[in-house]
């Protein structure tokens, strides 16, 4: 039998809409605790109530909780590990996790975006999902996946796209490395290798400030003079910003507080291409590292465990860029 432990965190899959009011909200009683599904037969579940909280409560220390559990279940010899959560971090905590355990086991997030006595309720649908890919051989060695609507996404690219489709959850430029059908789990995507960095802790004041036309250096001036840790910025196109910004990014760097760079662009990568005042090249000459391959709030994540490692200079930029 395969030990497969489900840590339950809350999120809508496991609220309840109120019938008079609308409302949706977390139950007393968490209903997957009960919920009857169908799991492959030879699956053994273990069923944790790790927390219940809404997934805009989630903080670095209930990420940081999972990993430490997670680990703990590595050396307990369980074969797989199941987590539902709340879909809008969702994405942020599978990333945490992606970065810091890697490919040690299978782990499956998976969310619902209707709440359990709504019409065409997904939570269920999704756990059975999830369950069954946490159990296949073939999701080991893919890092931390995210299992939602019949696809399976990576946690390293995948993003919330919709506030209340079931479908919300994508991957841009790539799509989703596998989906789930009724009798087969099939990956037809294989990552490249990225470091992996653990972190006993995630101190720190790191920032995201998103890039807007006419925008001037006043807020990021602002943060040079308080007490960050980094910055990460949502650049404009392939990452490039107004020239009023160039001189407060300046004074960061001066202090030797590092400043990432991702592309505000749905789709594509940041990467120094332009060379006029507060283009890519630029930007990149003055000591701003391009994160060219993931979103803001994964860069943060990112650059924090970067921090909490004491990474600076070319080993913090080869770590932020992998």
């Amino acid at each position: 039998m395969k030990k497969i432990l489900v840590l339950h965190t809350g999120g809508t899959i496991a609220m309840k809409e109120d019938l008079i009011t609308g409302g949706v909200s977390p139950d007393v009683v968490n209903p997957l605790m009960d919920a009857e599904i169908t799991i492959p037969h030879d699956v053994e579940l273990f069923v944790e109530d790790i927390f219940n909280v809404p997934s805009p409560h989630i903080m670095p220390e209930h990420m940081l909780l999972l990993k430490n559990r997670i680990l703990d279940a590595h050396s307990q010899q369980f074969e797989g590990i199941v987590i539902t959560h709340g879909t809008d971090t969702l994405e942020e905590t599978a990333f945490f996790l992606d970065t810091t355990i890697g490919h040690k086991l299978p782990i499956v997030l998976t969310g619902a975006m209707r709440s359990s006595n709504e019409l065409g309720s997904d939570g269920l649908y999704n756990f059975e999902s999830a369950i069954r890919v946490a159990a296949c051989p073939e999701a080991r060695g893919k890092g931390v996946l995210i299992v939602m609507n019949d696809e399976i996404h990576s946690a390293r690219y995948v993003t919330k796209t919709h506030t209340t489709n079931v479908a919300t959850f994508r991957t841009p430029t790539l799509g989703p490395i596998g989906i789930v059908t009724k009798q087969r789990i099939l990956f037809m995507q294989e990552l490249l290798e990225t470091e992996h960095l653990d972190t006993p802790r995630m101190d720190g004041l790191i920032p995201i400030v998103k890039a807007y036309a006419g925008m001037h250096g006043d807020l990021i001036t602002t943060l040079a003079q308080s007490q960050i840790d980094g910055l990460v910025i949502e650049a404009l196109g392939a990452g490039n910003l107004p020239p009023d910004t160039v001189p407060a990014i300046q004074q960061l760097l001066e202090k030797k507080v590092p400043v990432v760079l991702v592309s505000r662009c749905f789709n594509g990568i940041a990467e120094p291409v332009y060379e006029y005042k507060g283009g890519g090249k630029e930007l990149q000459d003055l000591g701003v590292i391009f994160c060219n391959n993931i979103n803001s709030q994964k860069a943060r994540l990112k650059l924090l465990i970067a921090t909490n490692n004491q990474l600076s200079n070319k080993r913090l930029t080869t770590f932020m860029q992998s």
